[in-house]
């Protein structure tokens, strides 16, 4: 939209923006500029600044008061060129002066618009990941699984609370670092993850901390470190009891005063982050042996989190491999739609050394390799299916007649699963069951 009380200067730039593809809407004064600002909402809005009735200061004021987003150019002349300056505080994209050449129009008008998309992509990107690592998305029956859920919710919105993540490998440590992440003020800012373990310990001070020119043989120019690209948002140093001692030094400094110095440089550079560290490690045992810092321990230790084995969260197995097999139904365009009731126990009865991931791996093989509509025992790897004492379904075999589960027992307690899993809605609880929903309403008047 062009706003402008010279009815000349309107119509010509209408009729040269329209040749270029825009849809161009016009207006001679402020008033009636909003009203159609109010309906239309344009992306873009050219005002002069000069205008009979309300300036265009007042109108670039009132616009953003609407929608922050959309992209403002003032026009002016040369001798009221500080109100141009005032519009450019006030979140005007930038100004021309008068006269000005329709070639500077266009270019200024593609960048304006190329830079509004990138926003409108990175804006979109942010609310997917916020809905992708929402807390409320994050499988948890067991109550101790609900009770570091619920720290963690609490702690989110605590903008320098540092945090310590305790698992084993695979119990989804990465996972609750982001949910705190994109739950926090700090949501718009970078998430920037380094594992200590991966990198070499030569390698990792200069990826974490940058260098300078000359630091060593091969560093011809800086180079920015991981800790400045999270400035102003969250680090998250995975697998910490693997860092070096002097790397720990140095991680120490940045906690207690948020500053840290280049590899091969002098100047203290300043920076803004959360730290969010994550260990499978006995961190008190590795103290004891001298190979981490009790300081440390203590910094990074403020509010620490515990997750829990899933062997320890039995009943986080099922509706945790229900969520994968709808996510894996749409990347590997399958149908399935649930579990059989002795796949259930066999995959409730395994102790997943490999934990949340592992089921995940177990879960996408099985989609991979068959395209069927549930998941079947025979489908399962060798180690799940083994009647083995110590992960599969002997102890099972051993028990005395009266103490197995009827059919009609276990369709009850796998139903009600399902449905705990879908939060009560019945319609999705009966796709996953593979039944029609009338099926689930007569199963479930049986049970009352």
């Amino acid at each position: 939209m062009i706003i402008d009380d010279e009815v000349l200067t309107l119509n010509n730039l209408k009729r040269a923006l329209t040749r270029e593809g825009y849809e161009v809407l016009i207006s001679d004064n402020g008033e009636n500029g909003l009203a159609i600002y109010r309906e239309r909402r344009p992306n873009l809005v050219l005002v002069d600044l000069m205008l009979p009735g309300i300036d265009g200061l007042e109108v670039l004021k009132r616009i953003k008061a609407i929608d922050p987003e959309t992209v403002v150019i003032m026009i002016t002349a040369y001798e009221i060129l500080e109100k141009a300056v005032q519009a450019m505080k006030l979140g005007a994209y930038d100004y021309l002066l008068k006269p000005f050449k329709l070639v500077d129009l266009k270019i200024v008008i593609s960048r304006a618009l190329e830079l509004q998309q990138l926003r409108l992509r990175i804006s979109e990107t942010i609310e997917t990941e916020k809905g992708k690592y929402y807390f409320g998305r994050i499988i948890a029956k067991n109550q101790a699984m609900k009770d570091t859920l619920e720290t963690a919710h609490k702690i989110a919105s605590l903008d320098k609370t540092t945090v310590l993540l305790k698992g084993e490998s695979g119990t989804g440590k990465e996972l609750l670092a982001r949910a705190i992440h994109y739950n926090s003020k700090r949501l718009d800012k970078p998430f920037v993850e380094i594992n200590c373990a991966a990198i070499p310990e030569t390698l990792l001070e200069s990826e974490l901390f940058g260098y300078e020119p000359g630091a060593f043989t091969d560093a011809k120019k800086r180079k920015i470190g991981l800790l400045e690209k999270a400035n102003m948002g969250t680090l998250f140093l995975d697998e910490i009891a693997d860092m070096s001692l002097p790397v720990q030094a140095k991680v120490l400094k940045v906690l207690e005063e948020q500053v840290f110095t280049r590899l091969g440089g002098t100047q203290e550079t300043k920076c803004n982050v959360r730290v969010i560290a994550a260990t499978n490690k006995n961190l008190q045992q590795e103290i004891s042996a001298g190979r981490f810092r009790e300081d440390l321990f203590y910094r990074l230790n403020v509010v620490p989190l515990e997750i829990p084995p899933l062997r320890a969260r039995t009943e986080d197995i099922i509706p945790l491999a229900l969520t994968f097999m709808q996510d894996f139904n749409h990347e590997l365009h399958r149908t399935y739609k649930g579990i059989t009731g002795p796949a259930a126990i066999a995959l409730t009865q395994y102790s997943w050394p490999g934990n949340v991931r592992e089921l995940k791996n177990v879960i996408e093989r099985i989609m991979s390799l068959n395209d069927s509509e549930e998941i079947k025992p025979e489908q399962l790897p060798q180690e799940i299916r083994a009647l083995k004492a110590a992960s599969g379904l002997e102890p099972l075999m051993q028990k005395q007649q009266s103490s197995f589960m009827t059919l009609d027992e276990l369709e009850r307690k796998y139903i009600k699963e399902i449905l705990t899993h879908t939060q009560g809605n019945k319609t999705k609880a009966a796709q996953i069951l593979g039944i029609h929903s009338t099926s689930l309403f007569r199963k479930l008047k049986k049970r009352k």
